[in-house]
């Protein structure tokens, strides 16, 4: 094997380990020096004279989830707040159902919108309608927690730089493998990130599927970008370009419907991946200038995961080309079994998922028993993640520029 050959492998196989190191410290870290001590979920930080906020919901095509969704915004455990239904031009009964819920409910307004024009416009025009000046932003299929408001503004009334925190989505369907993995995945792999890139430097993304802005703060970076296929990876790099504080509150819980099917999973995650993709290009060159030296640990290791991806691919097409034609042996690959690499890159990733699920059981006593299905997590979503990251970037770089991104109803799963 020729020597830069040898260094491929060895950078496929030391990035992941590197990055379960990395991730597990900052994410212990972030827990015994801010999360340990803090209360649970009943226990709530005192607000003094809560500030009004608005919960925004932008739908499209969600007549079947729009009604749970809305019962579980209004039923929050807060003094002063409302509720923004954005009826996105759904082509199915939402409409019919936001106005009856609106007959029965005060607090809940309603917003329709003639055509389709993405949720980015969406929230826009319902942060135009809001009233407060904190907003709480979920999905159509959404259902928080009745404390979850409290502990987002909580964040958002403690400083004038805080322009946004980022809640923690928790897995509702749960009837197959796929599902059973992203369980553990958004208690072992997501949370974990954001506890670590807490520590290390910026938040890559808040959970689009519930994230609290400061008004003002938005007003400053121009709102929701358009034209972005990931809205919240967006508005999170320039919230922070701009030098406002993203914080991430695991005690506010959202339960959300995942993709169940290879093909909706495939095309939930090749979204994010060229939504990142898309961020990396646009905002990339400027998160390098010392201004920006805090976020550029953030682009370093989104890089770092594009360059990874490469690599593995490079190696699997070495290997099948070796497997039909006669390879010199300085481009000879045998096999793609792991042989004591995959032994050591298993037991990392074990612990790393062990680690941050005795972290989460705090706040979702059960999830501990996801730990068996996570023995799966590295051939199913690794491999995922590995061939959207490589489809996602000549899809940006060749693709259509400045076009609007729409709506496209996502797979929900089996329920």
């Amino acid at each position: 094997m020729s020597p830069w050959l040898g260094a491929l492998f060895q950078f496929a196989f030391l990035y992941p380990i590197l990055m379960s190191f990395f991730w597990t410290s900052g994410g212990l870290y972030y827990y015994f020096r801010r999360e340990r001590h803090k209360p649970r979920m009943q226990d709530l930080p005192d607000l003094g004279t809560p500030p009004p906020a608005t919960i925004l919901i932008p739908c499209h095509n969600e007549g079947a989830n729009a009604a749970e969704t809305i019962e579980a915004a209004l039923a929050q455990k807060y003094p002063d707040f409302e509720v923004i239904a954005i009826n996105d031009g759904s082509r199915d009964n939402t409409a019919e159902v936001l106005d009856a819920l609106a007959a029965r409910h005060p607090r809940l307004r309603v917003v329709h919108l003639d055509c389709n024009l993405g949720k980015a416009n969406a929230l826009r025009m319902g942060t135009l309608a809001a009233r407060s000046e904190f907003l709480l932003c979920i999905d159509g299929d959404a259902l928080l927690e009745e404390h979850a408001l409290h502990w987002m503004i909580s964040h958002l009334a403690s400083g004038p730089r805080v322009g946004a925190v980022t809640g923690n989505p928790r897995i509702r369907n749960r009837s197959s493998l796929l599902g059973r993995l992203q369980v553990g995945e958004f208690a072992s792999i997501i949370g974990m990130i954001k506890r670590a890139q807490r520590v290390y430097g910026r938040l890559f993304t808040v959970s689009g599927v519930i994230s609290a802005f400061r008004r003002s703060a938005l007003h400053r970076v121009g709102y929701w970008s358009e034209d972005m296929i990931t809205e919240d990876i967006d508005v999170s790099w320039r919230l922070q370009m701009d030098h406002w504080d993203i914080r991430y509150e695991p005690n506010a819980m959202c339960y959300i419907l995942m993709p169940e099917t290879l093909r909706g999973l495939w095309k939930q995650r090749l979204r994010w991946a060229q939504g990142g993709v898309e961020v990396l290009l646009r905002y990339g060159k400027g998160m390098m200038r010392r201004r920006q030296r805090r976020m550029s640990v953030v682009v370093i290791e989104y890089l770092l995961s594009l360059a990874w991806a490469y690599t593995m691919l490079g190696i699997m097409v070495l290997w099948l080309l070796g497997l039909f034609l006669p390879m010199p042996p300085q481009l000879y690959v045998d096999t793609l079994v792991p042989r004591w690499h995959g032994v050591i890159l298993g037991i990392v990733c074990m612990l790393q998922f062990a680690c941050s699920l005795l972290i989460d059981r705090r706040y979702e006593p059960g999830v501990g028993r996801t730990y068996f299905w996570l023995i799966w997590y590295p051939i199913a979503y690794w491999m995922i993640s590995l061939f959207t990251a490589v489809t996602a970037v000549p899809k940006v770089v060749f693709g259509r520029k400045r076009k609007r991104a729409t709506w496209v109803s996502p797979d929900r799963g089996f329920r």
